[in-house]
């Protein structure tokens, strides 16, 4: 469903924000970022994220700022002070903005932040929910808590409505990073050693969180709130190459290797980070968007798995 407000868009050329892009009226959308969307032909203004330039002339007259724009979670990251570089982008420039925008009267500024907030696992504890206290253990976790707590402030001080969601692992066609690399894996013909790793882990296809961001830009209900949302489906890493494969039409092909293995690999490799993710559990509690927003997923697992698989094997070949 289409908003008929004015919205600004940041990020709109990453993975989330082209796929919402898509789904709003190219009438109604000004696109802030480093270079216009290919195909876009709508209104476009220069924004870097990086740089904290004066943009309330832009935002005169927008009624929502959806702000995608962020420096992603780099695994291995080389930067000297790794914490300063997320905060330039994720907190001091997101605040900025937010700033900017309430002096032109936006309305409401959704803005997307991660899980990483919330922590990095709920092995051992219930999953997690909005209103648990932030606890990020990486800087990209505390950029985005830090911009958190600033746009909140910001809300109280200006009465600007502000719309926190908070995605766990994102999936869908184009998906980068560790998701497109278990595609790479799953498409080969070798047996696998995930049979034993039954852990539970949110995820959300990409399709949804563009469904449930639009849901957002309207809904009364929404203002001022955190949202954590997912298919509502939790996989283990056995189920989730079950399904990549099985929408490649083949065969799981997993081997029972137990967990002691993998942690002592973690460990020898200097890389049980690595492995706690890959096998630990990550749950995400996200009835609040049904009761709140009356909202539940078109999509669920399997065909969000499937679509993403279709996307893989079609740019691959």
């Amino acid at each position: 469903m289409k908003s008929n407000k004015r919205i600004a868009l940041t990020g709109a050329t990453g993975f989330l924000g082209s796929a919402l892009l898509d789904e709003l009226d190219a009438n109604n959308v000004v696109v802030f970022g480093r270079s216009k969307p290919n195909g876009f032909n709508g209104s476009y203004v220069k924004f870097d994220a990086t740089t904290l330039v004066d943009h309330v002339a832009s935002l005169q007259g927008i009624d929502v700022l959806i702000h995608c724009a962020a420096r992603a979670h780099i695994m291995n990251d080389h930067e000297t002070d790794p914490l300063e570089a997320y905060r330039a982008v994720n907190t001091k420039s997101a605040l900025a903005l937010a700033r900017q925008a309430a002096a032109s009267g936006v309305k409401r500024f959704i803005f997307i932040s991660s899980i990483k907030v919330n922590g990095e696992s709920t092995t051992g504890r219930r999953p997690y929910l909005a209103e648990d206290a932030s606890k990020p253990s990486d800087s990209y976790g505390l950029s985005k808590a830090e911009a958190e707590a600033g746009l909140q402030e910001i809300s109280e001080e200006t009465g600007m409505e502000v719309v926190i969601i908070r995605p766990p692992l994102i999936y869908g066609p184009g998906v980068k990073a560790n998701f497109y690399n278990l595609l790479k894996i799953s498409h080969t013909k070798l047996p696998l050693p995930f049979a034993c790793v039954n852990n539970k882990r949110s995820i959300v296809y990409l399709g949804n969180l563009v469904e449930f961001i639009i849901r957002c830009i309207d809904h009364p209900h929404a203002a001022n709130q955190t949202f954590l949302v997912s298919d509502g489906e939790d996989l283990s890493l056995r189920s989730l190459v079950a399904y990549i494969r099985q929408s490649m039409g083949r065969n799981p092909l997993l081997l029972p290797v137990p967990l002691m293995f993998f942690k002592l690999a973690g460990k020898l490799a200097g890389k049980e980070e690595v492995v706690d993710r890959l096998i630990g559990d990550l749950q995400v509690d996200s009835s609040k968007v049904s009761e709140l927003l009356d909202w539940t997923p078109p999509y669920n697992v399997e065909q969000g798995i499937q679509i993403t698989v279709d996307d893989f094997l079609k740019r691959k070949n």
